[in-house]
């Protein structure tokens, strides 16, 4: 915006003065943290690759039964053990199950395992951390030194151990699953809950009369959500592994539940004339761990303040 103003010469008359710019404010454009760390993750190749695959082994899995040729536990006797073909694109197994059709339909019980174990082991986990946390003291002792118990054993072993005293089924696993991974979740909680009590915002909530339980749950919990997302998001990689191993040692989900593991230890017998019973649900197993993991990754970075403009 400018302004002109008109000044007298002498001996003549009136003209106007030259245009004096007056300063205007430029707008600048904040961008929102979420778009922000959106942008980012985006822009990362991997992560997006890593998606794509989560993304249609979730496909897979919601349309199972519109998408498979034929039923998961449907049997041909009499074109058992036979190779990859037209009519059977991953071959068939010792029964004469279509291959293709059970890794599909496989693909619901290890995604189902992977987050439902994870959200078991994230919300009591967290929510046991971010208690000790806070609270301090013999509380946070007793919280901790129980999960230090619960690391002296190799999680592996300690889901093998569970599921043998209660007895083995893909339910069972699946708690005992959560059940190894709870310390993870709530030893990170807690070094949350630690260097966040003492910061200057919590601090002010505190004076002003913000009672334990509020201080947790808006401002110290929302404040720990990125480093717990980016745990869980791996943690689904690891649950699906830890799912077919204790399928594959008869653990887990039972005959003839079309499970990745159990199908592997179906398959081991036939691995020298029938290596595709092996090699389709192995190669499912590892697209959807690594697959996991990049995106694992990409929301990491993503959500590291670091790396931020």
């Amino acid at each position: 915006m400018s302004t002109t103003i008109a000044r007298a010469a002498p001996g003549g008359p009136a003209r106007p003065a030259p245009a004096v710019a007056m300063p205007v404010a430029l707008s600048t454009s904040i961008r929102s943290p979420l778009r922000d760390s959106l942008r980012r993750f985006f822009a990362s190749g991997t992560a997006v690759l890593g998606l794509a695959v989560v993304l249609v082994f979730v496909l897979m899995a919601i349309g199972a039964p519109w998408i498979t040729p034929y039923g998961a536990d449907q049997q041909l006797l009499t074109d058992r053990l036979k190779a990859p073909s037209a009519a059977h694109l991953f071959g068939t197994d010792d029964l004469g199950r279509d291959v293709l059709s059970r890794v599909v339909f496989g693909s619901q019980i290890s995604l189902r395992v992977g987050i439902f174990a994870v959200a078991l082991s994230l919300v009591t986990g967290s929510v046991l951390g971010l208690i000790a946390g806070y609270a301090g003291g013999w509380l946070d002792g007793l919280f901790m030194r129980g999960m230090d118990i619960v690391l002296a054993f190799p999680a592996t072993l300690m889901a093998i151990g569970i599921v043998a005293m209660r007895g083995p089924g893909l339910e069972m696993a699946l708690v005992a699953i959560g059940i190894v991974n709870i310390p993870t979740y709530a030893r990170l909680a807690r070094s949350m809950a630690l260097s966040l009590r003492e910061r200057d915002f919590v601090i002010a909530a505190r004076c002003l009369g913000a009672s334990g339980p509020r201080l947790v749950g808006r401002h110290i919990l929302p404040n720990s959500l990125s480093p717990l997302i980016v745990q869980a998001t791996l943690g689904i990689a690891t649950a699906i592994i830890e799912a077919a191993g204790l399928g594959f040692l008869g653990l887990g989900a039972q005959p003839p539940t079309p499970e990745w593991g159990l199908m592997l230890t179906n398959g081991r017998a036939f691995l020298l004339n029938a290596p595709w019973a092996m090699i389709f649900p192995g190669l499912a197993i590892l697209l959807t761990t690594l697959a996991f993991n990049l995106v694992g990754d990409g929301v990491r970075d993503a959500l590291d303040p670091s790396m931020r403009g």
